[in-house]
């Protein structure tokens, strides 16, 4: 059952399943579907689409403590990442520092890293779903400190894990120097 109502654009209305009234024009478009889809979306047989808050997906995470690899990171070479800074949507899991994509959509991503000693080169790639995307390198054997940092846009589906991998090196991480983020820009 479809319900169509125009009102005023000071009256505070809610929908059956709490989306958020759309303002057209001064008035009021509520669509009302005791079916929403799985992706925070309720669509009418008239192919209305309203989206509701949950559609905010956005994380931030750093690192607190040098990453030398652990034993839990040896085999896969994760960077864990120990602090959370953002995380809407509760997407990007903090154990395994992994991001899940809820909803098929173009993601935004980006990282910073800074390597600790120098005579070293350090590469972080970012994967996704086992793969590398892209990766940053940091190399300069007289500098003590250098930074290394990507960003992409990828096209994501729903349940595809995004995270980063160290292929060399050791990540400066005592200040806050190592981060990850990401959001979705648009849902597909």
């Amino acid at each position: 059952a479809l319900l169509l109502l125009l009102l005023p654009a000071c009256c505070p209305v809610r929908a059956q399943n709490d989306t958020e009234p759309i303002v057209l024009e001064g008035k009021c478009l509520v669509v009302c579907d005791s079916s929403p889809s799985a992706d925070g979306a309720v669509t009418s047989s008239l192919g209305i689409s309203v989206r509701s808050g949950s559609a905010k997906v956005a994380f931030s995470a750093t690192r607190s403590t040098n990453h030398e690899p652990s034993e839990m990171s040896n085999r896969t070479m994760t960077i864990y990442f120990d602090q959370v800074l953002v995380n809407i949507g509760n997407h990007f899991d903090l154990a395994s520092s992994i991001f899940v994509a809820p909803r098929k959509g173009i993601y935004s991503f980006s990282f910073h890293v800074v390597k600790v000693y120098n005579r070293q080169t350090i590469q972080v790639s970012l994967m996704q779903n086992g793969y590398p995307v892209i990766s940053a390198f940091a190399g300069d054997q007289d500098v003590t400190r250098e930074a290394a940092s990507n960003g992409v846009l990828l096209l994501m589906e729903r349940e595809d894990k995004v995270h980063l991998k160290l292929e060399r090196g050791n990540l400066m991480g005592g200040w806050k120097y190592s981060t990850f983020s990401g959001f979705l820009v648009f849902p597909l």
